[in-house]
């Protein structure tokens, strides 16, 4: 089976309302329905309405709209949150969830990255749902265990192959300019993909995208998305300039 590359840029806690519609545009003007990958932008919550226009209004553009995260219920008293029919309303069809800095700085355990999950399904998103390790536990030789540990509380979901994403960021390599070698992220995603085929049976294994994220450039992304369990790219710090990004996408 062929799987449809998708490159994801989260653009984390960066760029006001005017440069994250700019950089929107400056995306979007180097994708086009010809475009191979499946691209998806993610801007912080308040940029999400604007850029959402923005894509809107450039025809024959094709950028999906991404959330760095939702709340597990869908409306309540849960100040702060943002819900995953409110994120549909304002125009996202993804949303980032357990990414490692949800993970290691606000608390969201395997059991949360369920419920979200859930959530974003229950409300027509596509979840883009993150495992990886730490450096302590990798260098302790924990890897599959933590990574395949967190991909099973997500287990029950994972029939709706249509629907979500996997991406595999081990946490020692995001934000550091340390990135995994290609056959070492490579043997991450094949773990990845054989446990999905043991849960879920082997149409869903060889229908779901993983994603590698971590440190992920313009000049190291060929090597990645060139092994045969990548299929795709969740994009950090590069993100956030269109020609670094733009060549990232040109690389799958």
């Amino acid at each position: 089976m062929t799987r449809r590359p998708l490159i994801a840029g989260n653009w984390k806690l960066q760029n006001g309302l005017d440069a994250s519609t700019s950089l929107a545009r400056a995306v979007a003007a180097g994708i086009d329905a010809s475009t191979k990958p499946e691209v998806v932008i993610a801007p912080v919550f308040t940029a999400l309405a604007s850029v959402a226009t923005v894509l809107r209004e450039l025809e024959g553009k094709t950028v999906g709209l991404a959330a760095q995260d939702l709340h597990w219920e869908d409306k309540g008293a849960f100040t702060g949150e943002v819900s995953a029919p409110l994120l549909t309303d304002v125009g996202c069809t993804h949303v980032i969830v357990g990414h490692s800095e949800r993970r290691q700085l606000f608390g969201d355990t395997d059991e949360r990255v369920r419920r979200k999950v859930e959530a974003a399904l229950r409300g027509v998103l596509t979840p883009i749902a993150c495992v990886g390790e730490t450096l302590e536990e990798r260098e302790a030789g924990l890897t599959l265990e933590v990574v395949l540990r967190q991909l099973d509380a997500i287990a029950t979901n994972l029939h709706d192959v249509s629907r979500i994403v996997l991406a595999y960021e081990p946490v020692w390599a995001i934000g550091t300019g340390r990135v995994a070698k290609a056959e070492d992220a490579q043997d991450v995603h094949h773990a990845i993909r054989n446990r999905v085929r043991e849960l879920a049976g082997d149409a869903v294994a060889e229908g779901m995208r993983i994603l590698y994220g971590g440190s992920v450039k313009a000049d190291n992304a060929a090597g990645l998305l060139s092994q045969p369990d990548i299929d795709g790219a969740l994009v950090g710090g590069a993100s956030l300039d269109a020609s670094q990004f733009l060549a990232i996408v040109a690389a799958a």
